[in-house]
């Protein structure tokens, strides 16, 4: 089962990724872009936890790299707030 919202915040992600003139942020992008796909297609998605870990590093990130970077986060974080409404708890 793919979970659409997080292929697309996985997405938002690289293109931030690629977007980055830091290769730190960079580094960091693309693990999470990872993740995100890795969640995208595992048997159980993250939970509400996972992805309030998640959104505090983007939030960072963002932050840090404004511009280009920050928009293409932005579209993620919009994406994962999608994928979190269909959760149960918090």
């Amino acid at each position: 089962m793919t979970r659409d919202e997080l292929e697309n915040a996985a997405e938002s992600l690289a293109d931030a990724a690629a977007a980055a003139d830091d290769d730190e942020a960079r580094d960091r992008l693309e693990n999470q872009a990872t993740k995100f796909e890795d969640y995208a297609t595992a048997d159980r998605g993250p939970d509400h936890g996972q992805l309030a870990r998640h959104e505090h590093i983007l939030h960072d990130i963002a932050d840090e790299e404004g511009g280009d970077v920050a928009d293409h986060v932005d579209d993620a974080l919009e994406a994962i707030t999608e994928f979190r409404s269909t959760l149960e708890g918090v």
